[in-house]
């Protein structure tokens, strides 16, 4: 996907998420470190340019999952992230998580643990861009920017342009620990 498309997915995933909720009272969008902070951002808007009543500021933040992972202890030692909430919280609110690859369901899992400990949502939704497939987990997407079926021996890369200076996602293939593919 080049940055046209991801713009498209965008739009779309917006256009989505008004028409399932009947507008966007009461959205609040959290973005999933790292990738997926801009992409909640971008997703804020384009809600907005739709709903001008829609307030970018209060209506986005990021959740940060470190410590709610089931993998820490085989990964390397990261820093604990801030998470940013609405000034009025999420309690009662339709909450959006936005991630930039969904896969095994894990990274998801645990930004619903942290959800509980900051408040109870009406609802969480889930909005991702890419959706590789894998799952480890029942968990499903509500909103799909695109579905990339992959084998377990690829990996999908996404860029935006905050992080990276340009937006794309790429498929790579994972080489093994003998240097096979």
């Amino acid at each position: 996907m080049g940055a046209p498309d991801i713009t498209r997915a965008l739009t779309r995933i917006a256009h989505e998420i008004l028409e399932r909720n009947g507008g966007s009272y009461g959205i609040v969008l959290l973005g999933i470190p790292t990738r997926g902070l801009p992409l909640a951002r971008r997703l804020a808007a384009q809600i907005s340019s739709v709903e001008p009543d829609f307030d970018v500021e209060r209506c986005t933040g990021g959740i940060d999952i470190t410590m709610y992972r089931d993998d820490l202890h085989r990964q390397p030692t990261r820093s604990i992230g801030a998470t940013t909430l609405p000034p009025a919280g999420i309690d009662g609110e339709t909450v959006v998580l936005v991630d930039d690859v969904f896969h095994t369901g894990r990274t998801v899992r645990a930004a619903l643990d942290a959800i509980k400990d900051l408040g109870r949502p009406k609802t969480v939704q889930l909005a991702v861009l890419v959706d590789r497939g894998h799952r480890e987990l029942p968990i499903r997407a509500d909103f799909v920017g695109k579905n990339l079926p992959t084998s377990r021996a690829e990996r999908v890369r996404v860029l935006v342009e905050e992080f990276d200076g340009e937006d794309g996602v790429y498929i790579d293939r994972v080489e093994d620990s003998d240097g096979a593919a």
